[in-house]
């Protein structure tokens, strides 16, 4: 990483540690493209393998015995018990995008299902519209340029500037597998949106962990409340090898039998 900092000054890291990912680094980027060329380079030019987690932001949280100094919040295991949290502020940037008219209702439609609230619309030409926004920061760091030129078909353009802090109701999700927590996988989500992002995570990690001996349950929680839960069955014996063709009642006769637990 230092090798790579010497002719790449915009890379920022600091050492980390995780319970399920051991020792790393925790790194700043310019944006995804940057993340992306970083992990070319490391696998490339040092032959490493790279585990890389989702991007987040730093948050300040506020506790309720000193609402007046904020704790920095950079990974989702820094924040407080949710008793003691007094707020939670998350940076917010001022959105500028330039588009055709025809695609403002998609560009919209994005930007306010991202949490943005629309400050200004103004139509430069009668073709081409400008749209000011003030949204979370934490809403564009993963995908949302890449879906902002689908649904513009290329043509919009995108501009931002950070405006400062503001107060969101933001929860904590962590991931449970087989009743323990992962802590790479948990993640601070606003709480509109928790259920939803819950419940694809449990159902894409049902899809990627492999079958064992026994059953495997996913859940996400927040604090001691289950929203969302996923099941990986237990490998079953093929109780059909030996038959060989004959009637299917056979087959039928034995796998009802499996399902009996006999």
């Amino acid at each position: 990483m230092e090798k790579l900092q010497l002719n790449d000054a915009s890379l920022v890291f600091f050492p980390e540690s995780s319970a399920a990912l051991g020792f790393g680094f925790r790194c700043g980027f310019l944006g995804m493209l940057h993340l992306e060329i970083i992990q070319e380079r490391l696998e490339r030019e040092f032959d490493m393998t790279v585990i890389t987690t989702v991007p987040n932001v730093s948050y300040k949280a506020y506790t309720k015995k000193d609402p007046v100094n904020f704790i920095s919040v950079n990974n989702p295991s820094d924040l407080p018990d949710p008793s003691m949290l007094d707020r939670v502020e998350e940076p917010y940037i001022k959105a500028s995008i330039i588009t055709k008219s025809d695609f403002v209702g998609n560009v919209m439609s994005l930007c306010i299902e991202k949490r943005g609230e629309i400050t200004n619309q103004t139509y430069l030409t009668p073709e081409r519209v400008e749209l000011n926004f003030d949204m979370p920061l934490a809403e564009i760091v993963f995908d949302f340029y890449d879906r902002l030129k689908t649904v513009s078909k290329g043509y919009a353009s995108f501009d931002y500037a950070p405006i400062g802090m503001r107060t969101s109701k933001l929860v904590k999700v962590d991931i449970l597998l087989n009743g323990n927590q992962v802590d790479a996988l948990s993640a601070l989500i606003h709480a509109d949106n928790a259920y939803g992002i819950g419940k694809k995570i449990c159902e894409k990690l049902r899809q990627l962990i492999p079958r064992q001996q026994f059953d495997i349950p996913i859940q996400a929680a927040i604090g001691a409340k289950i929203i969302s839960r996923e099941t990986i069955k237990a490998l079953r014996k093929d109780v059909t090898a030996k038959c060989y063709g004959g009637d299917i009642s056979r087959k039928r006769k034995l796998l009802e039998k499996q399902k009996k637990g006999k």
